[in-house]
């Protein structure tokens, strides 16, 4: 027999079903009424006190979300709860309607990681899965895979076609867009967002995930900020981190350098490209940094790749010259045991012979954080060595790794890297045009050149122009591209620049 407490319980729950639904607020001001029209005053007042009263004591302010409660909003609940909180949408679509599931990651997640304390990164990760919350129905499933990353999926509907999940897509985007303070710092960050739209369960909630991830992974290789949708063609098999097992075989068929073009604010030339390294899978699939690197890194391999990369830019570098490209600069990124090796000097002076390439037309690229604070000796030294070799010496992701004005004193540095977080809605916001404004005055007052990284729209690169920044590079000017899709595109762009400008003929 049931207990006295169990009877309650289950009496609450019906007279909740029988209620709940927008069907009590329908009805509240006919009851209010008629309390008014039988009673008075005071049953008006009873009624519109009551009710409320009543609901609350019922559960009625209780939002019923049993289908998904464990899943919403909690931090990598594991693969099995995901799958059921998805599947509770796959149940819950009727007959020829549709629901959309998206796979979300903050860009340069793991630069976020590097750069957040553990503090300051669960306070992001706080507001981000509020803002989420708060900007999607109760109904919608919001899943954090991890601190940076999303699984979410909407409530299905009958006019949900590829449109409108596109527009939720930006809507979800545009959660992310909105400026993050942290003390006195504003952060901004973008994010990808890969999607796969399914009708009335006839796909599983596993496979909906992975076309969400496949979707991403492709969103991530053309991001930042970018969205892609799962189509039929899209390889559904995650980023094959695992396939990446006979490194030493593969990586000198498989590793590529692509290159992004940096411009002239003054000219609008081309004055050189950046070197990226990509991935091609033995599918054909190109991955993105974030998947291979850190499977080389723990494989030992980071230096043979830093040894492909050089010696891809000085080729690429060698291709250019020949097709009369005029391209001053190639920059390769080098990492802190790169140039704590005590060898890079004699290296790099050895190749920059064997392809011929003077050494004022490479630029060494070194992370602020490197030789931030207590810089290694020997990286000081090393650094040091290739400035008198002639190479050119960029402090990357500057900004962001609080080197000090000491630090730019004693190392060689030639031009500074301003970090793609402080260009972001440069034209938009004034505080950022106050922190890229100090950058270029310091660095003007240093003797060195700055260049803006992560150049998206029009208007930041009209405003790092208008504020004095002499070179920019980023998706506003164009994406990373393989070598022979180069020389293409630099002819394209040269051949706008030297189309004069038309002038009308003044009306008579």
């Amino acid at each position: 027999m049931p207990r006295r407490k169990d009877r309650i319980k289950s009496t609450g729950e019906r007279l909740r079903d029988l209620f709940w639904g927008p069907q009590l607020l329908a009805f509240l001001p006919a009851l209010c009424l008629g309390a008014y029209w039988l009673v008075g005053e005071g049953g008006l007042i009873a009624c519109a006190l009551g009710l409320p009263l009543l609901w609350a004591i019922f559960g009625g302010f209780e939002t019923d979300r049993s289908d998904f409660t464990e899943e919403r909003g909690t931090v990598n609940p594991g693969p099995e709860k995901i799958e059921s909180g998805i599947e509770t949408l796959v149940h819950a679509a009727k007959p020829g309607e549709k629901f959309a599931v998206f796979a979300i990651a903050i860009d340069d997640a793991s630069d976020l990681l590097k750069r957040l304390s553990g503090p300051d990164l669960a306070e992001i990760t706080d507001r981000l899965k509020l803002r989420y919350l708060s900007g999607l129905r109760s109904s919608d499933v919001v899943i954090q895979r991890d601190s940076l990353s999303w699984i979410i999926a909407i409530h299905p509907g009958p006019n949900l076609d590829l449109e409108a999940t596109i527009q939720q897509a930006s809507r979800l985007q545009t959660i992310v867009d909105e400026p993050l303070f942290l003390g006195n710092d504003r952060l901004y960050l973008s994010s990808c967002i890969g999607f796969t739209i399914a009708l009335h369960k006839e796909t599983g909630a596993k496979v909906l995930i992975e076309q969400a991830e496949a979707a991403l992974s492709d969103a991530i290789l053309n991001g930042p900020d970018a969205i892609r949708a799962y189509a039929p063609q899209t390889d559904l098999k995650k980023p094959p981190l695992a396939n990446l097992t006979k490194l030493d075989g593969e990586i000198e068929t498989s590793l590529h350098a692509w290159f992004q073009p940096q411009t002239s604010t003054d000219t609008g030339q081309i004055t050189g490209f950046e070197a990226l390294a990509r991935w091609q899978s033995t599918d054909g699939t190109w991955l993105p940094p974030g998947t291979f690197l850190p499977v080389l890194e723990s494989a030992g391999q980071m230096e043979r790749l830093t040894e492909l990369m050089l010696s891809q830019s000085l080729r690429a570098l060698s291709k250019w010259d020949e097709a009369e490209l005029n391209i001053d600069t190639v920059g390769v990124n080098f990492a802190e045991a790169d140039l704590a090796n005590p060898r890079i000097y004699d290296k790099i002076a050895w190749d920059l012979d064997r392809f011929n390439i003077a050494p004022h037309r490479l630029c060494v690229e070194v992370l602020e954080s490197v030789v931030a604070g207590d810089a290694n000796d020997i990286i000081v030294r090393n650094v040091a060595k290739l400035a008198s070799l002639g190479c050119q010496i960029d402090l990357d992701d500057f900004g962001t790794g609080h080197a000090s004005i000491s630090t730019l004193r004693r190392l060689p540095v030639s031009r500074l890297k301003i970090d793609r977080s402080f260009v972001a809605k440069a034209d938009l916001d004034s505080e950022q045009q106050k922190m890229v404004g100090t950058i270029l005055m310091m660095a003007d007052r240093l003797g060195l050149s700055c260049l803006a990284e992560g150049v998206e729209t029009l208007g930041e690169h009209t405003i790092l122009a208008q504020l004095g920044c002499r070179y920019v590079q980023g998706f506003g000017i164009a994406k990373p591209m393989p070598l022979e899709q180069t020389v293409v595109w630099s002819r394209n762009y040269q051949g706008k620049l030297d189309i004069p400008p038309e002038i009308g003929r003044k009306s008579r």
